[in-house]
């Protein structure tokens, strides 16, 4: 799809943002968890983007901080979550160049990888392996795949980055679904 702008979100975009959110996912949920990442201290406005089409908000994508654990070792790990793009704009690579865009002001912040739960087969097809591979842990919902834990690198694999990854609060009263 031709025509597709990527910028930061602005406040004036916040209610659109909500309902792009809330119309990709089944529940209210992520559209709520958005909110509460937004007001806390792990939101990154500059990582924080929306997708536009004619002047259209249709799609939204937010990378926040969380912490990863090794033993007694605690780093900041750059985590995605969510990704929406609005039903009637999915697959005409909206989310394609959400992923792209976030993944390159990130590796400009400084970020050496970016970590996510979601499908293998969408988001191995932009960069992301299953974290595992490099001994990075996710929580994940009973259903979930091993796999569903992934990591883009946005240069060399760095082997010390490993560990759990604890989400930050906002996404404790997310239901497992």
């Amino acid at each position: 799809m031709n025509g597709i702008e990527v910028r930061p979100e602005t406040p004036a975009d916040h209610v659109a943002i909500r309902r792009v959110v809330r119309d990709a996912f089944p529940g209210p949920e992520e559209a709520q968890l958005v909110d509460a990442l937004r007001a806390s201290e792990v939101y990154r406005p500059e990582l924080a983007l929306v997708a536009t089409v004619d002047g259209e908000v249709v799609g939204h994508v937010m990378v926040t901080r969380a912490a990863l654990v090794d033993g007694e070792r605690r780093r900041t790990v750059a985590l995605l979550a969510p990704l929406a793009v609005a039903p009637d704009h999915q697959r005409r690579g909206v989310g394609a160049a959400l992923l792209a865009e976030v993944a390159r002001r990130a590796a400009a912040s400084g970020e050496p990888a970016i970590v996510l739960e979601g499908d293998p087969g969408y988001y191995g097809r932009h960069g992301y392996e299953p974290a595992a591979r490099y001994g990075i842990e996710m929580p994940l919902p009973s259903w979930a795949p091993l796999e569903a834990a992934q990591v883009r690198w946005l240069g060399d694999p760095d082997p010390s980055l490993r560990g759990r990854v604890v989400y930050p609060p906002p996404f404790d009263d997310l239901p497992e679904s």
